[in-house]
């Protein structure tokens, strides 16, 4: 029998916000691998983990999740943490990878995947989806992500400034993760825009620190790294109007 690597979409934080199929593959494998920084703290993914397997089931994994500069030493903590895997792939035959999110959006499960191919030949890769920040945040704040035609832009900060501008020049709603750390260009590109007004932010969605507010609040102060934004178009056709 081939062995199975599963990656799991846990959702935003909230534990209740993991679905029941997620549940079950969590609780089907034999091990469910958690993502760690090398500094050790829980992340979030082993937090909502814990919620519903026994802590005896959880294995760290240390991943260099904070790592944008050194490439070099990136892609030894992939190969480092694929080799791990690997070696519970070999001998537990079912391995759940569970990842904050979904598992095919912005991932650390991705890279995992196509290493793992490489290592482990025959192994059968799956991932559950997950409900995302931006579905979380919605929620929270009543922001409706589309209406009618409307697209729906998602763009990670860490890719510059100048694409979450260029994204908000457009149609449509924009999203933007991972922008904690340079909110102050995201509150002046969403004023060069015209797009502050109706733009909210969050932080640790369904957890007591959680923080949820109008973009127009921004005052440049650094965020919590996985904040989420969303930025809405302006609706004046009424109900409909975008249809």
């Amino acid at each position: 029998m081939s062995s199975r690597l599963v990656g799991v979409g846990v959702g935003p934080g909230d534990p209740e916000l993991v679905t029941v199929k997620g549940v079950n593959a969590l609780r089907a494998a034999d091990v469910v691998v958690v993502p760690v920084m090398d500094t050790g703290e829980q992340g979030r993914a082993e937090a909502t983990v814990l919620h519903y397997v026994p802590v005896e089931k959880v294995v760290r994994v240390v991943f260099a999740l904070n790592e944008r500069t050194d490439r070099a030493r990136r892609e030894a903590a992939w190969d480092a943490a694929g080799d791990r895997v690997a070696a519970l792939l070999r001998a537990h035959g079912s391995v759940a990878f569970a990842t904050i999110g979904d598992p095919n959006v912005y991932s650390t499960f991705t890279y995992l995947a196509q290493t793992i191919a490489e290592l482990v030949p025959g192994v059968a890769v799956e991932t559950v989806p997950g409900i995302t920040a931006m579905q979380d945040l919605a929620a929270r704040s009543g922001a409706v992500l589309t209406e009618g035609t409307e697209p729906l832009t998602l763009v990670p900060v860490t890719a510059g400034a100048a694409v979450l501008k260029e994204a908000l020049a457009g149609p449509g709603t924009v999203v933007a993760y991972k922008f904690g750390r340079q909110a102050a260009e995201v509150a002046e590109v969403l004023r060069e825009t015209g797009r502050i007004g109706e733009a909210v932010w969050g932080s640790a969605l369904g957890l007591p620190e959680e923080s949820v507010r109008p973009a127009a609040e921004l005052d440049g102060a650094p965020l919590p790294y996985l904040s989420t934004l969303i930025a809405p178009p302006r609706r004046d056709g009424g109900r409909g109007g975008k249809l």
